[in-house]
């Protein structure tokens, strides 16, 4: 009997194949990194012909390492950098120009302009306009690429997330498909109908038979084909990634809150089946299982935390590996009055901000190498809590944060984010938490795994950290330090988005 999940986790910097038992446990990963292009000063953007290559490659060294034949695989869960955005020719299958990575800024101009103009895309997508999300970048293929509008016009070219873009390309081009929590990403797609919006798609000027057909994030994708993948099983999952870590923490009730603790981070808080706004939060869908009413999040996006460390790293040169800084931060008792807000890219949630820049305060000639790798640790958790005490003010209360990730290795952080915060923090044993919560949905709709009760029982953590010190003053110090960057960028006061 086929017992073995694969989980496709596509990825900012890499992709991944994961062989998961029905137990939670990985048989066998896959993994290799892909190029990074920066053609210009803010402009972020892969191959997707690379990122296709690089993925299959990943699932023949995933099953070759776990011996495993093709027909021992019962079924294929996709997760994906959510906001990527491809643009290919149907009928040559090819894309039309690299994809636009979610970090890219090169459409911040026309997203401003379309949160001067009305708080429609808003009120519709839970979103707030920012180069960060498709729609713009849609555009901007379609206005900077010879040819591709008039493609567009005659129904030649397809869109897609990552998601969409594998899925296509595994199925032999049978399938133009993706689900909400991929769709909700895209500044087009209204969280309460469930479908593309054709007054935003006009907005920004998107022919909609580009579109992929949304169905639901438990669909049957299609059958991978044996001559691309190397086996044929079906597609019965897709998921975000950040959602696919909010289902793998087995966040299913309102309330329960994951955070993702990587390149970025990413706070997502179930708040159930009804859509709402908050300021400085964005709304997205977290899973549509079925015909099942969908299930949504408050998300608070921070692009900057474990890139800070990256930066200390290759950028300044004054640690070796990010391994260092835990030691540094704990062998000087407080941060002294240094704060590092690093806005390198300017600030996502709660204050979705593009024009401020990374600042650091309170140097004096004490300061050291400990002092930066404290303040970069440190800037993580304040940034959460920003997020965190923006969710609470909204009326979803947290009791807990359960989180992963590569920077939770750090316990001086998790205990620091403990004390801001003033509840548990409790690390998940399993690592790979978005790669088995796409894992774990796919082998629910194949029969593997009963329920979701399941899954919670499958839920394991290896580590919880409580309050132990007041942090207010700390905290105070830290919303100083936000004064101060914003009244460099010439914005003086903290003011969050309607």
């Amino acid at each position: 009997m086929r017992r073995c999940i694969l989980s496709l986790d596509q990825g900012t910097t890499s992709c991944r194949a994961i062989l998961f038992d029905t137990a939670g446990d990985s048989l066998a990963v896959g993994q290799k990194e892909f190029t990074q292009h920066f053609p210009q000063p803010g402009w972020v953007e892969h191959d997707p012909m690379e990122i296709l290559s690089v993925q299959l490659e990943c699932i023949r060294d995933c099953l070759a390492q776990a011996r495993v034949t093709p027909e021992e695989v019962a079924c294929v869960g996709i997760t994906n950098q959510r906001e990527t955005t491809v643009v290919w020719d149907r009928k040559t299958g090819k894309p039309v120009h690299r994809a636009i990575v979610w970090q890219c800024r090169r459409t911040q101009p026309l997203a401003e302009q379309l949160r001067r103009e009305s708080d429609t895309f808003r009120q519709r997508t839970g979103l707030v306009p920012d180069a960060y999300f498709s729609g713009p970048k849609i555009t901007w293929i379609l206005d900077n690429v010879k040819e591709a509008r008039a493609l567009a016009d005659k129904g030649r070219l397809a869109f897609g997330t990552i998601d969409t873009w594998l899925i296509w390309n595994l199925t032999g081009g049978k399938s133009h498909v993706t689900e909400p929590s991929n769709a909700s990403r895209t500044m087009v797609f209204n969280l309460d109908t469930l479908d593309w919006d054709g007054e935003l798609l006009s907005r920004l000027s998107i022919p909609r038979a580009m579109m992929p057909q949304v169905v639901a994030s438990n669909a049957e994708f299609g059958v991978t084909k044996k001559d691309v993948a190397g086996f044929e099983a079906p597609i019965l999952a897709n998921l975000g990634d950040q959602q696919a870590a909010l289902f793998g923490q087995a966040c299913f009730d309102q309330g329960m809150a994951k955070c993702t603790y990587g390149t970025g981070c990413f706070l997502l808080a179930n708040i159930g089946t009804k859509p709402r706004l908050a300021p400085g939060l964005l709304t997205t869908i977290a899973w549509q299982l079925d015909k099942q009413p969908a299930y949504y999040a408050f998300e608070g996006a921070i692009f900057i935390a474990g890139a800070a460390v990256q930066w200390l790293r290759d950028g300044l040169g004054i640690i070796e590996s990010s391994n260092e800084t835990e030691a540094l931060a704990a062998a000087i008792g407080s941060n002294e009055g240094v704060y590092f807000v690093p806005a390198f890219v300017g600030l996502g949630s709660p204050w979705w901000n593009s024009d401020v820049r990374g600042t650091i305060t309170g140097l004096t000639r004490g300061s050291g190498k400990a002092h930066f790798a404290r303040a970069a640790l440190e800037s993580m958790a304040y940034q959460i809590t920003d997020v965190a005490l923006d969710i609470e003010n909204h009326g979803v209360k947290l009791d807990e944060l359960r989180v992963d990730g590569g920077a939770t290795r750090n316990h001086f952080m998790l205990q620091f984010q403990s004390d801001l915060l003033k509840i548990p923090v409790i690390r998940s044993s399993q690592v790979e938490s978005t790669a088995w919560g796409v894992a774990a949905l796919a082998g629910m709709k194949a029969g593997l795994i009963r329920d979701l009760k399941e899954i919670s029982h499958l839920w394991r953590h290896d580590l919880t950290f409580v309050p132990e010190t007041d942090r207010s003053a700390d905290y105070a110090g830290w919303q100083r330090a936000l004064n101060a960057t914003f009244a460099g960028a010439g914005t003086p006061e903290l003011v969050t988005v309607p």
